[in-house]
């Protein structure tokens, strides 16, 4: 059975083609003409995910993200004519999952709609799994992360990589794998894409982001989760820093 996916495009000739290249696969299709509309419908229809042009009238795709992610985890690929590293980055920062820089192929966008569903499913399927450090808890079958026993709210790609380093804390993962952990080994994005994941979930689990206690930077590696140490207190080695 396909998913309902929301494309949000005011290119009337590319949301269409979009909108075929993905019905063919089998997903229902909703297509917004302007921000305004989007949120409207993303509102109403409740879709597995959103496809969201970043220039768009009314209101523009990254405050969409912005207001998407402050409601609900739907995941988003962002479409941009943006090629900078900063104007991606902001996406990622924003909440966005993925993007895909203009001008794209329909079958590349359609490989990324099949790799964040394909991600988004398994979540939804896995068998029940906690993990804990200190006051931060992961918990993969609810797809739920709380600190202190409170929720933290998490992108997608965010749960993935804290996934990742609190299920072997204190090994040491690259850039490389998180990458890969997060949208997987069909994807090419960049390696300062894990370090703005990395700084966000810091302003959400950290008492102190410049200080982290949990999420430790190994200098010349990548990331580690800290381990539990006698007490309430995390400790990392001599060979982190923080970024």
């Amino acid at each position: 059975m396909g998913a309902r996916i929301l494309v949000a495009e005011d290119d009337h000739k590319q949301a269409d083609l979009v909108r075929r290249y993905l019905e063919r696969e089998g997903h229902a299709v909703i297509v917004a003409p302007d921000g305004r509309v989007a949120l409207d419908e993303a509102r109403r229809r409740s879709p597995d995910l959103v496809v969201l042009d970043v220039m768009m009238p009314r209101v523009d795709g990254l405050d969409v993200c912005r207001i998407l992610r402050a409601e609900a985890d739907v995941p988003i690929i962002m479409l941009t004519a943006r090629t900078t590293e900063d104007d991606l980055l902001l996406g990622l920062d924003l909440g966005a999952d993925d993007y895909i820089t203009k001008p794209y192929s329909p079958r590349e966008l359609v490989a990324r709609v099949r790799t964040v569903l394909r991600r988004s499913a398994a979540w939804s399927h896995r068998d029940e799994q906690v993990a804990r450090i200190g006051e931060l808890v992961v918990d993969s079958g609810r797809h739920e992360v709380l600190m202190a026993g409170r929720p933290v709210d998490v992108t997608p790609a965010e749960f993935k990589i804290l996934e990742c380093l609190i299920t072997a804390p204190g090994r040491a993962f690259s850039r490389q794998h998180l990458l890969e952990q997060a949208f997987g080994f069909d994807h090419y994005v960049l390696d300062r894409t894990v370090d703005v994941h990395v700084m966000n979930l810091r302003r959400k689990i950290e008492p102190d982001p410049s200080a982290p206690l949990y999420l430790l930077t190994v200098y010349g590696v990548g990331y580690k989760m800290a381990e539990r140490a006698p007490g309430d207190r995390l400790v990392g080695d001599s060979s982190s820093e923080v970024v």
